[in-house]
């Protein structure tokens, strides 16, 4: 996948080599006409080696497509749209023809301008071309159609109808168009590899394993197949499967930082911590600290290291983040909320506050709040009427569904002496509650039907007691979040996430 995954790369601007424009015959800038080729032609083998470029740019896409959501969803798109080609056109340079390009040919946009869509060409060739003549994917289907109805037999040119179906969102288009590919002969790797994708996105990983095993056996160093396959394991709960298919793939590209982090999402679902950090550790080398595309691999190894108590490790992680991104907002509650476990509320406030301040509307850091303000010993800073408004503000923003929220509702009620709206909250989450954290929420409830405020140190022996996995005064839901929630196979690089409305689980 070398030659198609370069074609994803940004290209820096101060990388441009001289501009070469594209333009149709009469348009903006001078070309000759390009005569088309006959049927089934090809020119020393160049046809043939363009559309093995195009299929492979496809997967290349829809891999990156598939690997930015967890169910593989096609619905989650690139920084840069992929657009298809609506015409032949040729690109030339003073009147010197530099390359050709063909109907249907799919080119990776590097930027949109006014006057037209800066592109790379399946070749590599870089230029200028009208928008009118670069469509997008979705709405390539007509011109897949037209050059199948001109060779019916040509099997990879269903399997790129085949993503544009797929792209507009005719999924069984899209599955009769993969299955007629192969029908007709079209076996290489890249054609199990698509359809294996296809799978994948329907949820049908057993599917999508068998393409991805075809795929693998006709290529074994095709490293995007190891990869997905890698990924539909990890959907199936197939862990150790996995893990291996992970490790292969890094034997074949061991300066690949996503490949240490996704096998660490699945090593860490095996329940091997060290390895995971350890691999979280890798990539963030590969990448380099300051890099800001080693922010979601900070943050993931600091999630690691909050859910084993290395709260100052986490911290360090987390405020690196900030360092990198002083927007992060998740950085700032996670933070927060390390911050207030090694008993530093005055400065865990701060970063509830901050994090606050950036997304209004984060819950989960009004609820993080909510508890510090309702339980903290600090006096300076102890305020239920504060804490009630906070946790108000979480109850609102999850519509009142999210059981941890009214908690500490519940909590800052009793404390501030509301009793009878805490032991109604309270008997709401009792219904709630998860079945393992039921015993926990109805000891509570106890508590403010007595007229006792919610107390921590109480929360904490009533765990013990009645043995609750929960490590929080909270029943339920984590109260960080990693960053951004482990997918099952790598996605491309990204800023600091933005907070979903829900709280992580």
């Amino acid at each position: 996948m070398k030659a198609s995954w370069k074609l994803l790369k940004f290209i820096s601007f101060k990388n441009l080599r001289k501009m070469i424009f594209v333009s149709r015959l009469n348009q903006m800038f001078s070309v000759s006409s390009v005569a088309p080729r006959s049927k089934g032609s090809s020119v020393g083998g160049r046809a043939s080696k363009r559309w093995l470029l195009s299929i492979k740019t496809f997967l290349a896409l829809f891999w990156c497509l598939s690997l930015t959501d967890p169910a593989f969803s096609q619905q989650t798109k690139l920084g840069a749209d992929p657009r298809v080609a609506r015409v032949q056109m040729r690109l030339s340079l003073n009147d010197e023809a530099i390359d050709v390009i063909e109907k249907g040919d799919l080119l990776t946009v590097i930027e949109e301008r006014e006057n037209g869509f800066l592109i790379q060409t399946v070749s590599g060739t870089k230029g200028l071309v009208a928008k009118v003549n670069a469509v997008s994917l979705a709405e390539s289907t007509d011109i897949y159609t037209e050059l199948i109805s001109k060779n019916e037999k040509e099997g990879r040119l269903y399997t790129l109808r085949a993503g544009a179906w797929w792209a507009a969102g005719k999924s069984s288009e899209a599955q009769a168009d993969f299955d007629r590919a192969i029908e007709l002969g079209y076996t290489a790797a890249h054609a199990y590899m698509s359809r294996g994708l296809f799978w994948a996105a329907s949820r049908d990983y057993e599917k999508a394993i068998l393409d991805y095993t075809k795929a693998i056996e006709k290529e074994p160093s095709e490293v995007a197949a190891l990869v997905n396959r890698a990924a539909a394991y990890l959907a199936s709960n197939q862990l150790e499967k996995s893990e291996q298919d992970y490790s292969a793939a890094i034997k074949l590209q061991p300066k690949s930082p996503l490949l240490y982090q996704q096998r660490a999402v699945t090593r860490k679902a095996m329940a091997k911590i060290d390895d995971a950090i350890s691999d979280f550790s890798q990539a963030i080398e590969i990448y380099g600290h300051d890099k800001p595309q080693s922010i979601p691999a900070w943050m993931s190894r600091g999630f690691l290291y909050f859910q084993t108590a290395n709260h100052q490790q986490a911290i360090d992680d987390f405020g690196h983040v900030i360092e990198l991104n002083p927007k992060a907002t998740v950085a700032y509650n996670n933070r927060g909320y390390n911050l207030q476990q090694l008993g530093k509320p005055v400065d865990a406030l701060a970063d509830f506050d901050k994090a606050i301040e950036l997304e209004p509307k984060y819950a989960l850091a009004h609820q993080n709040r909510a508890w510090l303000l309702a339980t903290t010993d600090n006096e300076n800073i102890r305020n239920a009427e504060a804490a009630i408004a906070s946790a108000t503000i979480a109850c609102e923003l999850n519509d009142y569904q999210d059981v941890s929220d009214m908690a500490a509702l519940a909590a800052a009620y009793s404390v501030n002496g509301e009793f009878d709206k805490a032991v109604g909250l309270q008997e709401k989450i009792v219904e709630r509650a998860p079945p393992t954290q039921r015993k926990f929420a109805e000891e509570i409830l106890k508590l403010y039907l007595e007229k006792k405020p919610f107390d921590p140190k109480i929360a904490k022996q009533l765990q013990i007691e009645i043995n609750s996995p929960s490590t929080t005064a909270a029943p339920s839901a984590s109260p960080i979040q990693p960053s951004p929630k482990p997918t099952p196979a790598p996605a491309p690089s990204n800023d600091s996430p933005k907070p979903p409305k829900k709280r992580a689980l």
